[in-house]
């Protein structure tokens, strides 16, 4: 594989969702990078919690459960790994991070929403306030001390910072205009609508979206049309929780990969 020729083509970069296309790999390295994004790079998520007052209707393992999956915005400037904290792990301003939760319903049922999580660093707040937590009826309460750390998916599944990351093979889609009877089946057919009828010709307007299903390769009286992909190009997606910004997420997977190979040479080299 020749490195040198490797492109990347960024299709859409924002706060929730990124896709891009990346040419020149094969699909050990395209996997190698989607499991990286899921698994190497690091966020603060609710790891325990010290339950001072609970009377909702959750026990307090569900409720601390609940916690953990609330997205935090992540410092990692700030935070390191408990593994790498020289406070071997214990516990320091360095690894953790207090969060405080108090509320009572004292008039009438109240929902307990991810905004009534107080960061103790005043910086480390859900990415969402409106995440609901539990509801209160009149006179229960909740108080309580949320511990949030570093972590990384190959953990727990708490410290993804992504809710999705996946790839598929760029799709080439073919349409032979002799046999083609411009009978529309296959633009009636194709879930993601990628084909279309324009100057009494079976067009690809849209390749990008193709789930390469073959759905109009199957439907094709003629045989008009075939789909195949290109397997040394990738059309990557993940969509982001907000712990962190989209290209530290990248970035971050990266610099994981290659520590890792960094590793593995040294390792082989001594052998």
């Amino acid at each position: 594989m020749d490195y040198n020729k490797i492109s990347i083509e960024i299709l859409k970069f924002g706060e929730d969702e990124v896709r891009f296309v990346i040419k020149g790999i094969n699909p050990t390295i395209a996997n190698t990078i989607r499991r990286a994004i899921l698994t190497e790079v690091p966020i603060l998520a609710i790891d325990y919690a010290v339950i001072i007052e609970n009377t909702s209707v959750l026990y307090d393992e569900i409720l601390v459960h609940r916690l953990s999956l609330i997205p935090l915005k992540t410092d990692l400037e700030d935070y390191v790994l408990p593994e790498k904290c020289e406070c071997g792990g214990v516990g320091c301003n360095h690894c953790q991070v207090r969060l405080y939760l108090e509320v009572e319903a004292k008039e009438g049922p109240v929902v307990v929403q991810s905004s009534h999580l107080i960061p103790e660093d005043g910086k480390s707040f859900p990415v969402k306030d409106n995440i609901p937590i539990v509801k209160l009826e009149k006179g229960q309460k909740i108080v309580l001390e949320a511990y949030a750390r570093l972590g990384l998916g190959k953990e727990k599944a708490k410290w993804q910072p992504v809710a999705a990351c996946a790839y598929k093979y760029f799709p080439i889609i073919k349409v032979d205009e002799e046999k083609c009877s411009l009978c529309g089946e296959c633009v009636e057919n194709c879930p993601k609508r990628v084909l279309e009828i324009k100057d009494n010709k079976v067009r690809v307007k849209n390749p990008i979206e193709c789930s390469l299903c073959k759905e109009c390769e199957k439907i094709c009286p003629e045989n008009a049309i075939k789909v195949e992909y290109n397997d040394k190009v990738f059309i990557f997606r993940f969509d982001n929780l907000g712990a962190l910004p989209s290209d530290i997420i990248v970035l971050k997977a990266l610099e994981a990969i290659e520590s890792k190979a960094a590793e593995l040479k040294s390792i082989l080299s001594k052998s």
